[in-house]
């Protein structure tokens, strides 16, 4: 069992390297008002109009409509607990606004994986998921998530 915020000593760098590639299930979402409506009224900002969706909802509607969860994810990356997954930054492009309402489809895969090192000498893994949405044909957002995995030393 690993301790809190690590991962065991023991995952091959060749079975995460050979994730590049792994295409999530895949699905649809649909952003309801409610739902938009509850988390633009938990950043303290004035509804948006004309069914605008809040871009906080890029945090956990793509992984959703992915078919994927957070847990999910971490078990995809080996890793578990509290700690044990940084996020190194993700960058959000809008192709045409997102909208309440809109069943958008979904899907992903993992782009990136390297195993590096901290400047101390702590090792881990960069771990690079894309998920796009469209609105029918059409590219509406798509996210890209630089995940840190930590992984114990040897």
């Amino acid at each position: 069992m690993a301790a809190m915020g690590e991962v065991n000593a023991d995952v091959d760098e060749a079975e995460m390297l050979a994730l590049v590639g792994h295409r999530f299930p895949g699905g649809t979402r649909r952003i309801e008002h409610w739902e938009n409506w509850l988390l633009t009224d938990c950043t303290g900002f004035d509804q948006l109009p004309d069914e605008l969706v809040h871009p906080i909802a890029l945090f956990h509607v793509p992984i959703q409509g992915c078919g994927m969860s957070i847990a999910e994810l971490f078990a995809l990356g080996r890793v578990e607990g509290a700690g044990s997954v940084g996020l190194d930054g993700y960058d959000w492009e809008y192709f045409r606004p997102l909208r309440e309402d809109i069943e958008y489809r979904v899907e992903g895969q993992v782009t990136e994986v390297e195993r590096l090192q901290t400047p101390s000498g702590k090792p881990f893994d960069r771990f690079v998921f894309v998920i796009e949405m469209y609105e029918g044909d059409d590219l509406a957002a798509r996210v890209t998530n630089h995940w840190r995995l930590r992984r114990a030393a040897r």
